[in-house]
């Protein structure tokens, strides 16, 4: 048995990707998208049919000309899921744009109406996780819309703080960033690249997952952002693992044991008192990497976003 089936007896196996051959052939339970798997799905010529529904779309809509590409942007985000649904059993990660991550207002808003597309099309809202950053302001927004049955999947973790304060507020779902987290380390040169054993990536997951567990805390753990599949395997047994095709591909090409390396704890402790916002904000900014990574992939993500917009501004 190649080594993605043995994984999948421990943990639940998702595809990080929005290309749809990808899925099929690796069968993952759910799938996750960012902005720029967007955007590199809406380069390829055979998804183009995406951008002329979205523009068509926002015509329709009216609006005003940023009306029209937020418009189209949002319905590219959801046909891209909608297509993806209709090849896995489980979830689909769509992510709101990253330049709303300080704001709980704006991102309730733009939950809901993504919400709402996919209920258009008649996809329910329990196969649909809606992706935000970390922040204090995005943990509170997924606090607020697990109340209307809307479930997020909070990303772009790399602090213990964002961990505790994402589980005290009942976020359905974190992604920490294992490869990131790894990627700091070495351009720190606190960490050789060919390093073999657990990095801190993987230490900072194995972490949460033993607080989570002791904690009884129902928050579902999704170790992301793999840059090998040796950080993969020290991981097998977290909850879910999201992973790009690539290392899909090598897992699948290779035989051999793997051991479960995460394990329930056999004993549970009390829950300890929530962390405050001003609270979360200096155990967070205690983190240099933490603070610089979050900060970065914000950046990242909303320039991508700005990339498509360019695209759609030149359709409408």
């Amino acid at each position: 048995m190649n080594q993605l089936n043995i994984l999948k007896q421990f943990s639940t196996i998702v595809a990080d990707t929005s290309d749809i051959e990808s899925i099929c052939k690796y069968q993952p339970q759910d799938a996750t998208t960012n902005p720029s798997l967007i955007l590199q799905a809406v380069s390829i010529d055979k998804n183009q049919k995406f951008i002329a529904q979205a523009v068509q779309y926002a015509k329709q809509k009216g609006g005003s000309f940023k009306d029209k590409i937020i418009n189209a942007s949002d319905k590219i985000l959801v046909d891209l899921g909608i297509e993806i649904l209709k090849n896995i059993p489980g979830y689909i990660s769509s992510e709101v744009d990253a330049r709303l991550s300080f704001s709980t207002e704006k991102c309730i808003l733009k939950a809901h109406k993504l919400i709402n597309l996919y209920e258009e099309a008649g996809i329910s809202r329990n196969r649909v996780l809606i992706k935000l950053a970390a922040t204090w302001e995005c943990i509170k927004a997924a606090e607020e819309l697990m109340k209307d049955n809307i479930s997020c999947n909070l990303t772009l973790l790399f602090s213990f703080a964002q961990a505790r304060a994402c589980a005290e507020s009942n976020v359905f779902l974190i992604s920490p960033f294992v490869g990131r987290i790894y990627d700091w380390y070495v351009s720190q040169n606190l960490l050789s690249k060919s390093f073999t054993g657990k990095d801190p990536g993987v230490m900072s997951v194995c972490k949460i997952y033993d607080y989570y567990k002791k904690h009884n805390y129902k928050t579902i753990i999704m170790a992301a952002s793999f840059r090998n599949i040796q950080q993969i395997l020290c991981l097998s047994g977290c909850d879910k693992l999201t992973i790009s095709p690539i290392l899909l591909k090598e897992l699948k090409s290779y035989t051999g044991t793997i051991e479960r390396q995460l394990n329930l704890p056999n004993i549970l402790l009390s829950s300890p008192v929530s962390l405050s916002e001003d609270e979360f904000r200096w155990e967070h900014n205690q983190d240099a990497m933490a603070v610089q990574k979050l900060s970065e992939g914000i950046r990242h993500f909303g320039q991508d976003q700005l990339e498509l917009e360019k695209i759609l501004s030149k359709r409408i």
